[in-house]
C-alpha cells in the first residue's frame, strides 16, 4: 500500500540512521534490564534461563514485529501514525465509543513518559557502581535529564542526526558482545522453541508474574508507532530488521552467560555488563548511558505528536507548539517538554533505584497497547472488511496484551500506583473537554443566513450607526454557508449593532488527512459578505491570520473583493483596508437549568481553559486587530421563576 510515509520520508540510509536515532532508544535499551529484572534474585536454573529467554523472543515477534511493525504501519494516516492518527481513520464510521480508547491510550502513554527517561538512565548509569561502588549516581541521572530536555527544543531532526550514529555504534556493541558468549554456549539458541515459555508461565514457581518483567522487552514499540511521521515505514522497517538481531544477540548470549551462573543469584551483578570485557566496561557504560538518553527521545518525540493532534482534536488544552524543523512532523511542545522533564525528575528522586521503578514501569503501557489493538481491530474490520483477519488479530493480541496486563497488576501496590494516577489525572481533563465540547455541540444553535442577507444589507448602508470596521471577521462553528452560529447574530444584531462594509464568516475545520491545507469561499453578497471554510490537517499549525491574508489576496487578485481602504485620506495612497476579528466566547447563561454532572463539567472546562492559550493565540491571531465578547448560551431548560408584581 503506497503512503504519504513514503513520499515524505523515502527509502534511505540517512533515514534508516535517523530512525535508529528517534526511534529505536527506547526497545533497544530494554537488555540494559530486562533479564536482570526476570531474574531478580531468584536462584539462576535452565527452567529461568530458557523459558524468560522464549519469552523474550516471542513477546519481540508477535507484538513488535507483527503487531507494530506489519499491522499498525500499515494503518497509518497519510504517513502519520500514533493512536489518534488510528482514532482518525476509525472515527467517520460513526462508532461513538472510539474516542475512549483513543483517549486512555494517550493518557497511558504520556505517564509512561514520567517512568522511561528515568529508568532507562538510572539503569545504565548504575553501571558505574561495578566501578565505583560510592558514587552518587541519582545526581547524575538528574543531570542527564535536564540536559536531554533542555536539548529538545532544537527539534527532533538534530536529535536524529545526532543520535543515530550514536544508535548505530550501539547496536552494533549488543550484537557483537551477545554473539561472543552466544557462540561459547550455542545451546541457548534452544530457547526459541516457544515451550520454554509455556513451561515458565505454567509450571515455574510465580512464572506468571514474570511477565510484567518480560514485558519491559517491547515497551518502546507504542513510542514506535507514534513516531512513525517522523521517518516514514519502510525507513522504521528496514531499521527493525537490524535492531531486532542485535537485540536478540544481546540477550541470547546474556542467557548463555546466565547458564555458566547456575544455582547462584546475580546479587550486584547485572547480566548485560557480565558479558562485557572487564577492560571495555568503562566504555560500555558511558555507550549504553548516551543509548539511554536516546531511549527518552523515542518516547519524548512520541509524547510530542501524540499531544500535538490532541490539541487539533480539542482533546487537550490549547498549548503553544513550536516546529525547529521545516520537516513534516518535526516539532517541540514547551509546555508538554517542562512538565515530562518534572516528572522525571521527581521519580528519580522518589525511586532513586532503577529495580524500585521497575514496579511502576510498564503497567501503564499494557493498557496502552490494549487500546491500540481495539482500534486496530475496529479498523481492518471496518476500512478494510477483513472479518477473519480481525477476528485472528483480536484473540491473538487481547490474549497476550491481556496476559501481560493481568501480570503487571501485580505491580500497582510496588508503584504501578504513580502511573496510574497520573493518567488518571489527565484522563479526566481530556475527559472534561470532551464532554464540554459536546455540551457546546448541543446546544449551540444555528440560523438559515438566507434570512439575514437583507438585513445584513441594510445594516451596512445605516450611516446613522458608527462602522464597527471596513471588513469584520467572525470565526464561525457553522461549517456551511447556509446556517451560521446564532452568536454570530446575536452579536452583529442584538448586543451592538456593528456596521461593517463587508462580513466574513471564517470556519476552522480539522480533518482527517494530516497534512491538508485548502479552503472554499462561498459568496453570500457579492463583495460584502463571504463564508470562507478552512481545511486544516490535525497535523498543519492553525495559523488563520496568515492563511485568511493569503485568501483575500487571491481573491483581490481575482476581482472579487477590492483591498483598497474605502477612507478617502488612504485610498488615494492605495492602503489596505482595516480588518477587525470578532472572537465570540460561549458561556453558560445564569439562567440555564443544569444538571451537577453538566455543572461540573463547566466548571472544571472553565478551570482548564486558565492554563490553556488564549483563542486568539492558538490561531496565530495576535498581531491581528481582536475584540473579544462573552456571549450567553443556554445548556439547559431556561430557569423558572416568579415574580408577582405590587400596585399601589
Amino acid at each position: 500500500m503506497d503512503s504519504s510515509s513514503n513520499k515524505h520520508h523515502p527509502l534511505s540510509t540517512a533515514g534508516v540512521l535517523i530512525a535508529l536515532g528517534i526511534i529505536y532508544g527506547d526497545i533497544g535499551t530494554s537488555p540494559i534490564y530486562t533479564l536482570k529484572f526476570i531474574v531478580g534474585n531468584r536462584v539462576i536454573t535452565e527452567d529461568l534461563v530458557y523459558g524468560g529467554l522464549s519469552c523474550i523472543f516471542w513477546t519481540l515477534t508477535l507484538i513488535t514485529t507483527l503487531k507494530y511493525i506489519y499491522l499498525a504501519l500499515n494503518a497509518d494516516n497519510k504517513g502519520e501514525g500514533g493512536i489518534f492518527a488510528l482514532y482518525a481513520l476509525v472515527r467517520r464510521y460513526k462508532a461513538k465509543w472510539v474516542i475512549y480508547p483513543a483517549i486512555i491510550g494517550c493518557c497511558t502513554l504520556i505517564a509512561d513518559g514520567f517512568i522511561t527517561p528515568a529508568i532507562s538512565v538510572s539503569s545504565a548509569v548504575e553501571g558505574l557502581r561495578l566501578l565505583y561502588p560510592q558514587i552518587p549516581t541519582t545526581s547524575i541521572v538528574i543531570a542527564i535529564l535536564l540536559c536531554l530536555f533542555i536539548f529538545q527544543q532544537f527539534g527532533s531532526a538534530v536529535v536524529g542526526r545526532t543520535f543515530g550514529p550514536i544508535m548505530s555504534v550501539w547496536f552494533v556493541m549488543l550484537g557483537a558482545f551477545g554473539t561472543y558468549y552466544l557462540v561459547q554456549n550455542p545451546v541457548i539458541l534452544k530457547a526459541i522453541n516457544p515451550a520454554y515459555a509455556v513451561d515458565l508461565i505454567i509450571n515455574y514457581p510465580q512464572g506468571f508474574w514474570l511477565l510484567g518483567a518480560v514485558f519491559l522487552c517491547t515497551t518502546g514499540a507504542e513510542a514506535l508507532y507514534s513516531d512513525l511521521g517522523h521517518c516514514g515505514k519502510g525507513n522504521i522497517r528496514v531499521g527493525w530488521g537490524m535492531v531486532k538481531i542485535c537485540l536478540l544477540l544481546n540477550y541470547f548470549g546474556q542467557g548463555a552467560w546466565l547458564l555458566t551462573q547456575q544455582g547462584n543469584t546475580l546479587g550486584e551483578l547485572i547480566p548485560f555488563y557480565a558479558i562485557m570485557p572487564q577492560q571495555f566496561l568503562i566504555i560500555g557504560i558511558i555507550i549504553a548511558t548516551m543509548a539511554t538518553i536516546i531511549a527518552s527521545q523515542a518516547l519524548i518525540s512520541g509524547t510530542f505528536s501524540l499531544v500535538n493532534e490532541a490539541i487539533k482534536l480539542k482533546l487537550w488544552p490549547s498549548s503553544r507548539v513550536r516546529y525547529p524543523s521545516e520537516s513534516q512532523g518535526q516539532m517541540y511542545i514547551p509546555a508538554i517538554n517542562w512538565i515530562l522533564m518534572i516528572g522525571s525528575i521527581v521519580v528519580v528522586i522518589v525511586f532513586r533505584e532503577s529495580s524500585a521503578m521497575e514496579g511502576a514501569y510498564g503497567l501503564a503501557i499494557t493498557v496502552n497497547m490494549l487500546m491500540t489493538t481495539s482500534l486496530l481491530v475496529y479498523y481492518f474490520t471496518t476500512a478494510k472488511k477483513s472479518k477473519l483477519r480481525s477476528a485472528m488479530l483480536a484473540v491473538v493480541f487481547f490474549s497476550l496484551e491481556g496476559m501481560f496486563l493481568a501480570s503487571n497488576l501485580d505491580k500497582f501496590k510496588h508503584g504501578g500506583w504513580f502511573t496510574f494516577v497520573i493518567a488518571f489525572l489527565f484522563f479526566v481533563m481530556m475527559f472534561i473537554l470532551l464532554k464540554a465540547r459536546n455540551l457546546r455541540q448541543r446546544h449551540t444553535e444555528f440560523v438559515d443566513l438566507r434570512h439575514y442577507e437583507a438585513m445584513l444589507k441594510e445594516l451596512q448602508d445605516d450611516q446613522s450607526i458608527p462602522k464597527e470596521a471596513t471588513n469584520l471577521v467572525y470565526l464561525s462553528v457553522a461549517d456551511s454557508r447556509r446556517y451560521i452560529d446564532s452568536n454570530i447574530i446575536y452579536s452583529i444584531f442584538k448586543k451592538r449593532p456593528k456596521r461593517a462594509d463587508v462580513y466574513w464568516f471564517v470556519h476552522v475545520d480539522t480533518v482527517d488527512s494530516p497534512f491538508t491545507s485548502k479552503y472554499v469561499v462561498d459568496t453570500i453578497i457579492p463583495k460584502r459578505c463571504f463564508f470562507v471554510r478552512i481545511k486544516l490537517g490535525f497535523k498543519m499549525p492553525h495559523r488563520v491570520n496568515t492563511l485568511f491574508n493569503r485568501i483575500i489576496h487571491e481573491m483581490a487578485d481575482a476581482g472579487e473583493i477590492d483591498l483598497t481602504s474605502p477612507y478617502p485620506a488612504l485610498h488615494k495612497y492605495s492602503m489596505m483596508a482595516d480588518f477587525k476579528f470578532v472572537l465570540l466566547h460561549s458561556w453558560a447563561s445564569a439562567d440555564s437549568e443544569i444538571s451537577s454532572f453538566e455543572r461540573l463539567v463547566i466548571t472544571g472546562y472553565r478551570a482548564i481553559k486558565t492554563i490553556s492559550l488564549s483563542t486568539e493565540e492558538m490561531y496565530g491571531l495576535e498581531a491581528a486587530n481582536i475584540e473579544v465578547e462573552k456571549v450567553p448560551i443556554q445548556v439547559g431548560p431556561t430557569a423558572k421563576v416568579k415574580v408577582k408584581r405590587e400596585r399601589d
